[in-house]
């Protein structure tokens, strides 16, 4: 129904914000994630929304980036896993973390989230492993919009092949994908010094 919402952040709290848009304030639920991620005050942004319609409710969800809308909305067509518990997943973790916990079998680490219980951590990946690939966790976080500009994109090739020469080496992909994603200032390398620095990450 409403795809996005972009304007005026007029106030931040741990679980929602509001978005002034021409006069207009938006409620917005989001996670303590992108709450930390989000600029100050009277800053302009651009927040990619779900719109959750319920007898009693008229709810947005709001997100950074289209991958983490589109991580959100694989998450709630787990049975058990709701908009709240959605939303309480990606509040201990960020969209890459979550990616990685799925692709690498981690329900430990998802059942850290409040009301997420062993049982539904483990559904979770049972649910989503095949649908999350190692592609996804390789897509850069995206720059928030807060400008008119849209978000710039990075060529990934750079870290595809740093990947693939890591799990050629027998590390795992989930852990390779996460050293090389940890780097720093990746995007002023080649391939062969991605390598080399997320050697040094995972020594």
């Amino acid at each position: 129904m409403i795809a996005y919402v972009k304007g005026i952040v007029e106030s931040v709290a741990a679980d929602n914000c509001v978005i002034d848009v021409n006069g207009i304030g938006y409620n917005v639920k989001i996670s303590a994630d992108t709450a930390s991620r989000l600029p100050g005050e009277g800053e302009l942004i651009k927040l990619h929304t779900y719109t959750c319609v319920r007898e009693d409710a008229f709810q947005l969800y709001g997100f950074l980036t289209r991958n983490e809308l589109e991580l959100f909305q694989r998450l709630i067509t787990v049975n058990g896993i709701g908009p709240k518990g959605g939303l309480s997943i990606l509040s201990v973790m960020d969209a890459d973390d979550l990616r990685y916990a799925i692709v690498s079998g981690d329900a430990k680490q998802i059942a850290k989230a409040p009301g997420i219980g062993p049982k539904t951590a483990q559904r979770v990946i049972l649910d989503l492993k095949d649908k999350i690939t190692i592609d996804d966790g390789m897509i850069d976080r995206e720059i928030a919009d807060v400008s008119a500009g849209g978000s710039p994109v990075l060529d990934s090739s750079a870290k595809k092949e740093a990947v693939e020469a890591l799990v050629a080496l027998g590390y795992g992909q989930a852990e390779s994908a996460k050293a090389v994603n940890s780097i720093e200032n990746i995007s002023e390398l080649d391939s062969g010094q991605v390598l080399k620095a997320a050697l040094k990450k995972l020594f």
